[in-house]
């Protein structure tokens, strides 16, 4: 049997993945394109575990607008401007580690 999720340490495992990602578009994205795109993927499930899990009413609108974000983000052309990609994903990455506690 899978043992419950612990939102607090799932919400900073998808920060540190946004962390990672994040510097990789910047500095070497053609090199790490695939490690991004496994990361992403794992971003993913997590937040999808996430979802899944009962979240407090306080950091309920933060994962709601950062769904949508997650969503942008995954779905943009990294290669195109990869430092605004990075700057959002770095951006996402501070602010779930900030609000970590309220889940």
């Amino acid at each position: 049997m899978k043992s419950p999720v612990n939102v607090k340490d799932r919400v900073m495992d998808i920060s540190v993945n946004l962390a990672r990602v994040a510097n990789w578009a910047a500095d070497s994205y053609e090199q790490k394109e695939k490690l991004i795109n496994f990361f992403l993927e794992q971003t993913e499930g997590y937040i999808k575990e996430v979802r899944q899990s009962k979240v407090s009413e306080d950091f309920e609108p933060v994962l709601a607008k950062f769904i949508r974000e997650f969503k942008r983000l995954k779905s943009a052309k990294i290669q195109k401007n990869k430092n605004d990609w990075a700057e959002k994903a770095m951006t996402w990455g501070n602010i779930l580690t900030h609000t970590a506690k309220l889940a």
